[in-house]
């Protein structure tokens, strides 16, 4: 019960930031007190901490860890000061680089017992989607995150015709390369199906939208426009990430290719709504067709 209050808490901060008032407090006090942006990776190492705890699991050099693993993109954002972003700065692009990829390779996950690293990798992945609101709505203000709630008919629509265009391709290229098995009716039940919605929707796919879209693919955009070229970086480094997921052996080409087929519809759905919520809608309905139906 505790573990899940944990997620909870930590899922509602994250979804606090796509009301306008906490994004507006958070921005105005981080401009006028930039360097209050410093006691962030030590109260989201206490987090992890008392996670961890909860979890059975303690001890200095994973607590360093955490503390340091935060301290990094802080320090690189701070090194470029507060303020709106205009343009981002290659430090921007570190700062991501940082929050992300000891996430992806799993580090640290030799100090933690193997029962207790599920828990713990999604208390550390929410404490690093966070960590990149804070940084990148807050403290940086950079433009065009879509870190908001619908406005527009269009972002409800979107998602749906994303899915009608790229559910096909997946499904046919997945099954030529032998990545999925040919379509089945579903085994579990009705129940399991819906709550597999919210649960792939706040694991997966707004995590994953939040880092592939509002920041990597938003700051391309930002840096290099908004042109084809930029939407099959993002959608190449998307696949990319998926080199290392099972259940192939790795590195994962297979799952490579549908990743970065599946980022362009993604990045093509983020592009043209108002929020990232509607290419986050996209991704657990590919996701969720996967799971239920191949």
């Amino acid at each position: 019960m505790e573990q899940t209050a944990i997620l909870a808490l930590l899922l509602a901060a994250v979804l606090a930031f796509l009301a306008p008032a906490p994004r507006r407090f958070l921005e105005t006090v981080l401009h006028r007190r930039p360097a209050w942006i410093l006691a962030a990776p030590p109260l989201l190492t206490a987090v992890f901490t008392l996670a961890a705890a909860l979890a059975g699991v303690s001890g200095l050099p994973l607590a360093l860890l955490i503390l340091a693993y935060t301290s990094a993109p802080v320090l690189c954002a701070y090194a470029q000061g507060a303020g709106k972003v205009a343009r981002p700065s290659a430090l921007d692009f570190l700062t991501v680089l940082l929050l992300w990829l000891p996430l992806e390779f799993s580090a640290g996950a030799s100090l933690i017992p193997r029962p207790a690293q599920g828990f713990l990798h999604a208390v550390a992945y929410g404490i690093a989607i966070l960590l990149g609101l804070v940084l990148f709505v807050g403290f940086r203000s950079v433009p065009g995150l879509k870190y908001n709630l619908p406005r527009h008919a269009r972002d409800y629509w979107l998602p749906l015709a994303g899915f009608a265009m790229a559910a096909p391709v997946l499904a046919v290229v997945g099954i030529a390369l032998g990545f999925i098995p040919p379509p089945h009716a579903p085994t579990q039940s009705a129940g399991r199906m819906v709550s597999g919605v919210g649960l792939i929707f706040a694991g997966t796919a707004l995590p994953e939208e939040i880092l592939f879209r509002s920041l990597i693919q938003n700051l391309l955009m930002l840096r290099f426009g908004a042109g084809i070229r930029t939407l099959l970086a993002a959608a190449f480094i998307f696949g990319c990430a998926h080199l290392d997921n099972g259940p192939q052996p790795l590195p994962n080409w297979r799952y490579m290719i549908l990743a970065t087929i599946a980022g362009v519809a993604y990045g093509w759905v983020f592009r043209k709504a108002s929020t990232v919520l509607s290419s986050a809608a996209l991704h657990m309905l590919v996701d969720w067709t996967k799971h239920f139906f191949f």
